[in-house]
């Protein structure tokens, strides 16, 4: 019986990188059997999603087909990050903040969205500043002291009959209208929402 013997294979060329011709464009060059060989590479980058993140977009975006029909800020951003294929963590790290912080805009569970963080976010995802603000927010955005002040001003009255008017402490009320104090929803829904167009 005669055993079969390994082939002796072809020894492989080996190539090594003559020149970079772009960022991605290369050319590469082999010695073998005295001939000398070239070859491009081009080097693909793409973003690989989880086929779960996939679903997860899909699904959403059945649901809304329109970025106009979007109702609300927490599934506009969601939105937005979808159809810019980045995953919560990018968008924190663009923006400054942790994973954690973006969540909370993108669940619905913060009522104050900062204006520094509005703005990084309308600029990431190239949509106007107002489409990130619901009202409450619009009015602080705009500037709640500003806002306070110059429906008071129309009214024709001064801070404490004003404070007496809507039955709130004057000290409280000076507070708001000199930005010392940020005003929260529930008092802003109470004192100004129906009063003080945004």
């Amino acid at each position: 019986m005669v055993e079969n013997q390994p082939s002796q294979s072809r020894k492989e060329p080996k190539w090594r990188i003559l020149a970079q011709v772009s960022e991605n464009i290369y050319i590469l060059c082999s010695t073998s059997d005295g001939y000398v060989r070239y070859a491009p590479m081009y080097i693909h980058s793409f973003r690989l999603i989880a086929p779960r993140r996939l679903l997860e977009a899909q699904l959403f975006n059945q649901q809304y087909q329109n970025y106009e029909d979007i109702p609300n800020v927490p599934d506009r951003l969601r939105w937005c990050r979808h159809h810019m294929g980045l995953m919560q963590k990018e968008v924190a790290d663009l923006i400054g903040i942790t994973r954690g912080h973006y969540i909370d805009f993108e669940v619905g569970y913060v009522d104050h969205y900062p204006k520094e963080i509005v703005d990084k976010l309308a600029a990431l995802y190239q949509v106007p500043v107002d489409d990130l603000l619901d009202d409450y927010n619009r009015f602080l955005y705009k500037g709640q002291g500003k806002m306070i002040r110059e429906y008071r001003e129309s009214l024709g009255l001064k801070k404490k009959p004003f404070a007496r008017l809507l039955k709130l402490d004057p000290g409280t009320l000076r507070c708001w209208e000199n930005d010392e104090k940020r005003m929260f929803k529930d008092s802003w829904e109470k004192y100004f929402k129906d009063i003080i167009k945004v």
